[in-house]
């Protein structure tokens, strides 16, 4: 299957060519964080330790978000569009699984990590969850919270008329990360009042910019709100700051990428963004996990970055149409597999212990079913949902930007 043989709907029209390449990063990514959850706790003897399945999966998730979401809304020229198709395309898998959680929570406990209060509500409604401290029902919700977070800084750029200068938003990240790692051991602001305030802000940003019936002033203006929010939320409130610094630097990087494939940019701001990441946890008051402790941080960068340059290499040649399909239905195999994981360990017990025999078998059998799963919710729940948005879409007069004519 060749890059000009499907159809991106993340991209402008229903004409546009979809990217096959990206959608086996995207393929990878998926199997990698499913790989890092199921060996932890099938066959914990196989689990790599030197670099972090889970964090290069999610990496190369990112990269790929940074290349290609910038230049999505810049090629439909709208930024409601953008923002429905956002909506239509994360939105109802998201609150499906969550509503199932909960449903079944009296069966698989709702994690401890998630407040038991009313704000938890409010910032599970924005997906902002990690940048406000709060812990996803379902664990690998936390980088939603980046993505959200770029989608909105990316959404202030264009509303104010910025396309360029992606290479230097790298290079401002990864000063700040490493600038957080050196400052701040904790993040300064916490509490549910953070909640409550990103879901204002959100609501009431995303309205202005949405909206046909404001004036282009207020549509700049709730885009900025939304924009100085999202990067106050990274840096003072954010689990470990210098990590969310880093992590949205990485997006950016992806863009300045993209922009020089162009031939609009250069690579320089990619090359010193590298160095100022890899660095980014060395001197951190607290560097958090174990897997963004300094070797194994470095070693799981490299071979995301290494992923993703030769994905871009090879990028004209024939994709194998297994790795595109896992691409394809990816957002349903990174959001199902985990509760799926816990529903399995729930009935099989603890297999970390287990004959060798036993954790294959399991292992094996857990992969058919997640993938089988997440088929039927991306045929049957993320398709359609994503084709009305597209409709819906399709009935309102183009929002643009401040130099393309509001």
């Amino acid at each position: 299957m060749t890059a000009t043989q499907r159809e991106d709907p993340s991209v402008s029209g229903p004409a546009a060519p979809r990217l096959a390449w990206l959608d086996a990063l995207r393929g990878l990514g998926a199997l990698a964080v499913v790989a890092e959850h199921l060996l932890t706790w099938a066959i914990p003897w196989l689990r790599p330790y030197w670099f972090n399945l889970g964090l290069y999966g999610v990496l190369v998730f990112f990269l790929v978000s940074g290349y290609i979401i910038p230049t999505s809304l810049e090629r439909r020229g709208d930024v409601r569009a953008f923002w429905l198709g956002r909506f239509f395309r994360l939105y109802p898998l998201y609150l499906a699984v969550i509503a199932v959680m909960l449903a079944f929570a009296w069966w698989l406990p709702v994690r401890e990590q998630v407040p038991r209060e009313a704000a938890s509500a409010a910032s599970h409604a924005t997906m902002l969850l990690d940048v406000v401290g709060v812990g996803g029902i379902a664990d690998t919700m936390w980088t939603l919270s980046y993505e959200m977070v770029f989608y909105l800084l990316v959404t202030a750029l264009f509303v104010t008329g910025v396309r360029e200068g992606r290479g230097l938003a790298a290079v401002l990240f990864a000063l700040a990360a490493v600038a957080a790692g050196v400052l701040l051991a904790a993040p300064p602001l916490s509490g549910g009042w953070l909640g409550w305030a990103s879901a204002a802000v959100f609501a009431l940003g995303l309205a202005a910019v949405v909206s046909g019936a404001v004036p282009g002033p207020v549509r700049v203006a709730g885009g900025c709100a939304l924009g100085l929010m999202a990067l106050a939320l990274l840096l003072l409130s954010s689990r470990v700051p210098w990590f969310g610094a880093a992590v949205v630097a990485v997006m950016f990087a992806g863009t300045a990428i993209q922009r020089w494939e162009r031939g609009t940019g250069t690579l320089w701001p990619v090359a010193l963004t590298s160095a100022l990441l890899a660095i980014a946890p060395v001197w951190a008051i607290d560097a958090g996990w174990w897997w963004v402790q300094p070797r194994v941080w470095l070693t799981t960068l490299a071979l995301a970055a290494a992923t993703f340059a030769g994905a871009m290499l090879l990028r004209g040649r024939r994709v194998p149409h297994p790795l595109v399909w896992l691409g394809v239905i990816s957002y349903s195999l990174y959001l199902l597999h985990h509760p799926l994981l816990t529903a399995t360990i729930k009935v099989t017990g603890d297999l970390r212990w287990s004959p060798v025999a036993l954790q294959f078998g399991v292992a094996a059998a857990f992969l058919l079913v997640t993938v089988l799963v997440s088929w039927l919710s991306h045929r049957y729940l993320e398709q359609p949902m994503q084709a009305y948005g597209r409709r819906l879409a399709g009935r309102f007069k183009p929002l643009r930007g401040v130099d393309s004519g509001r």
